[in-house]
């Protein structure tokens, strides 16, 4: 028995995603869709995200705007499909500080945050860095690291310094240090509160993108190929690749990539009026399915 209910939410995608930055070093593939989503999990006490939606305003938009991002909907408008609202949310896991991963902290007024120390310190460094280095930040909006500092100041953000089991009952973060950000993270959820899971589930952040990371293009040659985007590197990628695999078994279904456009076709989904994909991975026995 499933202890949470699961889900993918979309909120926005970027239509054409070279594929390149998709795959390492697979050149002159064109374009797929990259839907930009977060994890939401439920039970009856708590209601936790990983990670939140960009912030539509200010350098946000302007960056959304940049990499073609379109149909952007709020947190609200996005929760509101599962029966919730922004301050039914207990809990948000932030994977790594990428504008489309943490840009709306502040909507959730009843939330504790969780981040890697790493994460938020290695930031802070990078950005007083010259414009020579710009590339480092350039998917970074400077105002997210300033609402999590303002968050920390109210006593609701909490830095992880590595790994950690049981933040949350089910629920360990790892950390993959030097892999698509300084201090990404990766969240296993047990479902069913077991040591050794046999219903385990990780998100994996940006650490990969889609299945394709996890077997590459050959299905006579299967390997990881990790993604092209990285402040760390594609080593550090490949290993951690490996680790979150064996968290959950080896069955890739579980290693959970959010910016995957296919959930939709492995998972039960609904396309909601605004034309976005709420996928499910999960129920809990008492939770209504939200696409059926």
């Amino acid at each position: 028995m499933s202890d949470y209910s699961i889900w993918v939410m979309e909120y926005a995608a970027v239509e054409q995603f070279p594929v390149d930055v998709m795959l390492y070093l697979h050149r002159d593939m064109g374009t797929r869709k990259l839907p930009y989503a977060f994890g939401l999990l439920k039970r009856a006490d708590q209601v936790i995200m990983i990670d939140c939606p960009y912030n539509h305003a200010d350098h946000g938009k302007a960056l959304a705007e940049s990499y073609g991002v379109t149909n952007w909907h709020s947190p609200a408008d996005v929760l509101a499909e599962c029966g919730l609202t922004p301050s039914d949310v207990t809990a948000v896991f932030i994977t790594h500080a990428h504008f489309d991963h943490i840009g709306t902290m502040d909507r959730f007024p009843n939330a504790t945050f969780y981040i890697q120390k790493r994460e938020l310190d290695q930031w802070i460094w990078a950005l007083e860095l010259g414009p020579q280095f710009s590339f480092l930040v350039s998917a970074v909006d400077p105002a997210d690291i300033m609402r999590a500092l303002e968050l920390a100041k109210q006593g609701r953000l909490v830095c992880i310094d590595g790994d950690r089991e049981n933040v949350l009952p089910g629920i360990d973060v790892h950390l993959s240090a030097d892999t698509h950000t300084y201090g990404s993270m990766y969240v296993h959820i047990r479902n069913d509160g077991a040591a050794n899971s046999q219903d385990g589930w990780v998100f994996a952040g940006d650490n990969i993108y889609t299945y394709d990371n996890l077997t590459g293009l050959d299905p006579e040659a299967p390997q990881i190929v990790p993604i092209g985007l990285a402040v760390g590197s594609q080593n550090n990628l490949m290993f951690a690749t490996d680790e979150m695999l064996k968290a959950v078994g080896g069955e890739h279904r579980r290693l959970v990539p959010i910016h995957e456009d296919r959930l939709h076709k492995v998972f039960p989904s609904r396309l909601t009026d605004r034309g976005l994909q709420v996928v499910e991975l999960a129920l809990a026995s008492d939770e209504p399915s939200r696409v059926s």
